[in-house]
Formats: structure tokens, sequence, C-alpha cells
């Protein structure tokens, strides 16, 4: 099963090379079920992929000017402080049987599984959909909205350790009126920052294994530089449909097997 999750390891980079986001839809399943990592700190090691591979990915972007660094603080300074403060303080509160009903046993690990299952079919159905890319007829900064914005993906980017792309990208041309293809780029360089320094979080509270965490990386990045790469000749319309099907059927698979586990 290792061997898969190498594989698959790939893709990571390859979906947030092409989508600008979804690479946490593949890599807390991949550490789940085929590396066996216990889901908290599953999600402590998919922040730390996540975090290094979109930081890879949006180098090449702001090279070709599709990063707006001064919006992606704006937007990261909330969530960095929301996702800090969930990986050190509110995740390792959490008791790991928060309670029961009859023979039901609501765990910490059926929480964190099941909200990112959630999370993964709402982020499925606009891809589906085919929903075209994001327009806004709005031309200012709302800088309030981004704040409360930034707050809110912070704190679930922390609890399921999820990076959040497919909200972060509406979320910006919505909100600061970027254009889409710089809202791609600005959301792989808000994530890497989102996603490191949640793991920062998480330094203190888990013993990491390096050896693998780095594997795993450096596959990813592989992958990214082809997305990145296939980005610029490919439509990705098709491409977002297909994976939302994936998505969709994953995120029903982690659901029925953790409640029925």
């Amino acid at each position: 099963m290792e061997f898969f999750g190498y594989l698959a390891s790939i893709f990571i980079g390859l979906i947030l090379g092409l989508l600008g986001g979804g690479g946490s839809i593949l890599s807390i399943p991949i550490l789940v079920y085929l590396f066996h990592i216990e889901p908290v700190q599953a999600s402590a090691y998919s922040l730390f992929i996540v975090g290094v591979t979109s930081l890879a990915g949006a180098i090449p972007k702001y090279r070709q000017h599709l990063v707006n660094v001064r919006t992606g603080i704006m937007f990261g300074i909330p969530s960095i402080f929301s996702i800090f403060c969930t990986r050190k303080w509110v995740l390792p509160a959490i008791p790991d049987i928060i309670f029961t009903t009859g023979d039901f046993v609501f765990t910490k690990r059926l929480l964190v599984l099941g909200l990112f299952a959630v999370l993964m079919i709402l982020a499925a159905v606009p891809m589906i959909r085919g929903r075209k890319k994001f327009t806004s007829d709005n031309q200012r900064f709302r800088t309030f909205l981004v704040i409360i914005e930034g707050s809110v993906i912070g704190f679930l980017t922390g609890l399921v350790g999820a990076g959040g792309g497919f909200l972060i990208i509406p979320a910006l041309v919505l909100l600061t009126a970027l254009p889409f293809k710089t809202a791609v780029g600005t959301s792989l360089f808000i994530i890497s920052i989102n996603s490191l320094m949640g793991f920062v979080g998480d330094l203190m509270n888990f013993e990491m294994d390096w050896p693998l965490l780095l594997s795993i990386s450096g596959l990813a990045i592989g992958g990214i530089v082809i997305g990145n790469y296939f980005s610029n000749h490919i439509a990705s319309s098709k491409l977002k449909i297909a994976f939302g099907w994936v998505t969709l059927f994953m995120g029903c698979y982690i659901l029925f097997r953790e409640i029925n586990f």
C-alpha cells in the first residue's frame, strides 16, 4: 500500500498546479488509508506537504506576475493567527471521545475526518457542475470581509489540515477583485503560508516522521512542476469535472467508512 501512497503523492502536486487548490483533498486520504497514519497526525503531515508543495508552485506563478503578494499577506494574516491557535490549543483540547449515545461513539477521529469529508463533498459540487471561472464586478478591496473569510478558512485549515484553496480562490475574486488567474497564483501563496504556519503549531505536539514527510513532499513538488507546465497548455474545465467526481466519491467513502468504522 505504501507504494501506491508514494505514487499517489505525485497527484497532490499535480492537482495543485492545475487547479490552484485541492491538494489536501488527496493528501489526507493518502496518509490515513495508504500510510495508515492516525487522522489528527495526518492533518499535521498534510499541512507540511501541502504547504511546501504550494510554495514550490507559487514561485513560478510569481515570476509570471500571477501572485499579488500584498493581497496574499492581507488575507493571510488573520488566517495565520486563526490556524496557529487552532492547531496549538483548540485541536489538542478536543477529547478523543467527544460524546456517546447508545452504541454510537462520536470520536475526535470522526470529527476530523467527518468534517473533512463534508468539505470534500461541498468542494465537489461546483466542480461537477462545471461552474465557469468566478468573476466579480466589485472593484473594492473589502477589508472587513477579507479578515472574516481569512479567519474562518484558517480555523477550518487548522481543524482538518486542508489548505482551503476551493474557498480561497472565489473569496479572492469576489472580495479583492483579483483576476481569476492571479487569484489562483495568490491562492497557492496563501495556502503555503497558512499550512506551514499551522504546521509550526504542531511541532511541539507530534513526533514527525521526517523521511516520510520529505519523500512525499518531494514527489508532490514534482507533480506541481508538471501541473504548472500543463496548466498553460490544456483547458482545466474537463479536468475539474472529473476531479469533482473523484472528490465526491472519496468524500462519501470517507464519511461512510468512518461512521461505520
